[in-house]
């Protein structure tokens, strides 16, 4: 398996193995050679923790990376040095620390930043796999993979901003793909020089490049941690004299029309990009279509028309559908489509009253069905009495406070008791849980949980009903209880906000359980954690 750094980089990869970290851009000057006095060597234990097996490969930044194994918890790991350290690494830490905070199954899990002046390392999740600049040299992606990507990605990138953070470096070599087709986003970074709206823009260029193979921003220039400037080494997009783009359509053929439209809307800096929530809610419901093999039905969320010319597309041609302006031109597109239905005209001869081309393949939606959601998810209202606790097994002693999870205040927060031997709850019960009942049926985009410690391991499960609230009720709850989305494993920080986002887009939820079956270890040989606030966003 090749290593996942930049062609240019002398890159070592033993056993099929590949490093998580992402690859480093290819830099305009030669990399400096990394410092070996004082080097690591294969078996040396780091922190008396991170023993040390492979050198993988030396990035662009000079740092090296190596594959270790972490001794206390016997998992591999991937250790990430730079000499010296001080303030020259001050950057790269500050970045990881950052990264610990935000627990998300789409987000490379960092578990730990020292530095010890004379070199600094950060320890991370090993992920075996390939980078998306990888796995698209091999080949573009079908239409269906790429959606899924990038709606991986986009939840991710979703699950950082909900903190006030942004990554700052998403590109297809921060994109990995594992080997058990888990898609993680790796290397961010904390210069200051990004926001939010150029991570979306990212988004819509990782898009972009799965399915045509090349890189669509002319500013693919960026700045390492050291400071100096680097280049990709992939390929540019196909542009004409102006140094507009080329369509994905107009690179190659089978890619759906509105799948084309919100990839070059997301890439024109004249349009306004949607908050990266909504954009991982919209790429959400065209993933589910996907895997149900309708990738060409369903209406556009962001865009009111395919305009793209024959040869480029002209530039301005589309437009973002935001606020009143999706709300006019959906009610539009209702009433152009009951007048052609009422007259016995095709829906499909009028779409947004725009001209589509030959082959567009997006459908209208039927007459009578409702219309396709255009705002903003909204954080859903919900008060202490709409909370319990589910507690299977337990003594019932831990049911109060529940109501400060939903109080809107972080700095209170519903308890645990403290548990000791392991983290399973001392043996006692597999696990307790916070039961939300919505009082109706709602289409959720995410639910966002912050936590008081680190290394909790959680998932959250939905059900039709509720149950009794006594000891055999909660037991039955919890085995009627079916989970949404990915379990969020074990990680270490101090405190953490995990982010459930796998939500089917045209199923509606009403009841809700937050599972916590691990706690974390707050001091020697105690366990336990605080469920700070509980945050449901819904269409």
């Amino acid at each position: 398996m090749p290593s996942s750094t930049g062609p240019s980089i002398d890159t070592t990869t033993e056993g099929g193995r590949v490093t998580q970290v992402g690859e480093g851009q290819e830099a305009d000057e030669v990399a400096p050679s990394v410092m070996t006095f004082g080097a690591p060597a294969v078996g040396e234990i780091l922190a008396e923790r991170y023993e040390l097996a492979d050198h993988i490969n030396d990035d662009s930044a000079g740092r090296q990376v190596w594959r270790g194994v972490d001794v206390i918890l016997r998992r591999p790991v991937a250790v990430v040095l730079r000499y010296p350290g001080g303030d020259s690494a001050k950057e790269m830490l500050q970045a990881a620390v950052a990264a610990s905070r935000v627990i998300h199954p789409n987000l490379v899990g960092v578990y730990d930043a020292i530095d010890e002046e004379d070199r600094a390392y950060v320890v991370r999740e090993w992920v075996d796999g390939h980078s998306l600049r990888e796995l698209v040299a091999d080949g573009v992606l079908d239409p269906a993979r790429a959606t899924s990507i990038a709606h991986a990605i986009a939840g991710a990138i979703s699950a950082i901003h909900a903190t006030g953070m942004v990554h700052g470096n998403l590109h297809p070599g921060t994109v990995m793909v594992g080997d058990d087709g888990r898609v993680v986003l790796a290397d961010a970074r904390t210069d200051g020089a990004d926001t939010p709206e150029t991570d979306v823009r990212a988004v819509g260029g990782v898009l972009y490049y799965a399915l045509t193979g090349h890189w669509p921003h002319a500013e693919a220039s960026l700045t390492s941690g050291s400071g100096r400037r680097a280049r990709t080494a992939l390929p540019d997009a196909v542009r004409d004299a102006s140094g507009t783009i080329a369509a994905p359509r107009q690179v190659r053929a089978g890619v759906p029309a509105y799948l084309d439209d919100l990839t070059m809307d997301l890439l024109d800096s004249q349009l306004p990009v949607p908050s990266s929530d909504v954009l991982a809610a919209e790429l959400g419901r065209l993933d589910a279509a996907a895997e149900e093999q309708y990738l060409d039905s369903g209406p556009l969320r962001f865009t009111s028309g395919d305009e793209a010319g024959p040869d480029l597309p002209a530039t301005g041609g589309r437009r973002m559908l935001i606020g009143v302006a999706a709300l006019l031109v959906v009610a539009l597109v209702g009433l152009l489509l009951g007048i052609n239905a009422l007259v016995g005209g095709d829906p499909a001869d009028d779409h947004a009253g725009s001209t589509p081309t030959p082959d567009a393949t997006t459908q209208p939606a039927a007459a009578g069905d409702p219309d396709p959601p255009t705002t903003k998810p909204q954080k859903v209202a919900i008060k202490g009495d709409q909370v319990r606790v589910i507690d299977p097994g337990g003594t019932r002693s831990e049911l109060d406070g529940v109501e400060k999870v939903v109080d809107g205040d972080p700095n209170e927060a519903w308890e645990t008791e403290s548990y000791k031997s392991d983290s399973k709850f001392g043996n006692k019960k597999p696990g307790m849980g916070i039961l939300i009942d919505l009082r109706e049926p709602r289409a959720v985009t995410d639910v966002r949980v912050q936590l008081s410690d680190g290394g909790a391991s959680a998932e959250l499960r939905s059900g039709d009903r509720d149950f009794p609230s006594s000891s055999s009720g909660d037991k039955d709850l919890v085995e009627a209880y079916k989970r949404v989305g990915n379990p969020i494993e074990k990680a270490d920080g101090s405190g953490s906000t995990m982010t459930f986002s796998s939500f089917e887009p045209d199923q509606k939820y009403r009841y809700l359980m937050l599972w916590i079956y691990d706690l974390p270890e707050v001091d020697p040989g105690r366990y336990k954690v605080g469920v700070q606030e509980i945050t449901v966003q819904s269409r």
